[in-house]
């Protein structure tokens, strides 16, 4: 076996290859966004990433933009090369067949088909291997793939407008509009990256609103409504364009049938869940997870957002903060669910990103979770094996298809 300690370039050469990777955002999910670069006598000389789902894979290209100059020179990849046949052959072949010296990898691929054996096979051939640079970044890049593969859930984004006094409304329930047009375009650049938008039946009935992405963007994403009893209108702009853009009523026992017939009538898919109560949202989450979902977006209301908070199922935050007060008491708030009882006990984000948007300020992060730590445990600096979803022999299964907040359009 080869080894080999990271070098003090690797991190900047890596940084580049994050950034690649990025491109793929929205086009290859279920699988991860990966960007490879190959580097020879202190240049880069051919990079690539994972452009869409069942394509070929970041190093694949990177390799072939190199050409000759691969050989003898550095690979730098933000995700462990894989080693089965899947949609794809493995890009360990690959590399091994372009005469790569070095490969320099983010961090481990836990996808059991690979899960270490792209190194190992990498080193047993001699290739000097290392493993871990940027691997913090890399796993914040690749969150919502690595969710998915531990718990079988989609990630989930939270994402609300607001006054600065905290209202997502005024006291009437109007709320057109608290942000301003930049900004509900950029919630559109993030619809257009979704699986599935969730929304409760008050913003369905408050608002008529379509939930999709305008323009479109690389993904379709389900509407699904929280609706225990099915009383989304079959006039609504959500019913009446279910067969262009799907939409899942999620119900429960207390959903009569002959709503739920009139709703697929129109194209709804329903999916009941047991019990009389609220529409559980574990469950919820288990069933999209089943059907392919990687991310999720949730738009409100605040009963809505509370309760995926209440079930520590938000992982991360888009938050928009308009500079007007609206100064009433009701209770239009971004989440209304069961909360704290101290603010020692208050979710943090993890790395904060604030930005300001035409006078609003928007507030970006994450919130720690634990499967994300355990993937961490994997990629300390050293040299070592590594493991991915991607290529592998499942295909992408397309998901069929409150209270007032900002309206959701």
């Amino acid at each position: 076996m080869t080894e080999a300690r990271p070098e003090p370039s690797d991190s900047s050469w890596m940084l580049r290859a994050l950034a690649e990777a990025g491109l793929g955002r929205g086009s290859v999910e279920p699988n991860p966004m990966v960007g490879a670069l190959v580097v020879r006598d202190g240049r880069p000389v051919g990079v690539g990433h994972h452009a869409r789902f069942g394509g070929p894979h970041a190093e694949v290209h990177a390799l072939a933009a190199a050409g000759p100059l691969a050989c003898g020179a550095t690979l730098y990849v933000t995700l462990e090369p894989c080693c089965h046949h899947g949609k794809t052959p493995p890009c360990t072949d690959a590399i091994l067949g372009s005469g790569v010296a070095r490969v320099v990898a983010a961090m481990r691929d836990p996808f059991p088909k690979v899960d270490g054996g792209g190194l190992r096979i990498l080193r047993e051939a001699g290739v000097e291997v290392a493993v871990g640079v940027e691997g913090e970044a890399a796993r914040r890049l690749n969150a919502p793939y690595l969710k998915r593969l531990a718990t079988g859930l989609p990630y989930v984004l939270a994402k609300w407008a607001m006054t600065l006094d905290g209202k997502t409304a005024a006291a009437s329930g109007d709320s057109r509009w608290i942000s301003g047009e930049r900004s509900r375009a950029l919630v559109h650049e993030v619809r257009g990256r979704m699986d599935a938008i969730v929304a409760g039946i008050g913003t369905a009935l408050a608002d008529d609103p379509l939930l999709t992405a305008r323009p479109p963007g690389p993904r379709v994403p389900t509407r699904v409504i929280l609706d225990s009893a099915a009383r989304l209108p079959v006039g609504s702009k959500l019913a009446r364009t279910a067969r262009e853009v799907p939409v899942l009523v999620a119900c429960t026992d207390r959903a009569p049938a002959d709503r739920l017939e009139a709703l697929a009538r129109l194209g709804c898919e329903a999916h009941r869940f047991p019990g009389s109560g609220p529409v559980p949202i574990l469950p919820l989450l288990e069933e999209l997870g089943r059907r392919g979902a990687t991310n999720l977006l949730v738009e409100g209301g605040g009963a809505v957002l509370g309760s995926f908070l209440d079930a520590g199922q938000v992982d991360a935050v888009d938050a928009f903060i308009a500079p007007i007060v609206e100064g009433g008491t009701h209770g239009h708030a971004p989440a209304r669910g069961v909360g704290v009882g101290s603010m020692a006990e208050a979710l943090r984000l993890d790395r904060p990103e604030v930005s300001v948007i035409d006078g609003d300020v928007r507030v970006r992060g994450t919130i720690p979770r634990p499967w994300m730590e355990a993937s961490g445990a994997l990629d300390e600096p050293r040299a070592a094996s590594v493991s991915s979803l991607r290529g592998g022999d499942g295909a992408a299964v397309d998901i069929p298809g409150p209270d007032s907040s900002e309206p959701s359009a």
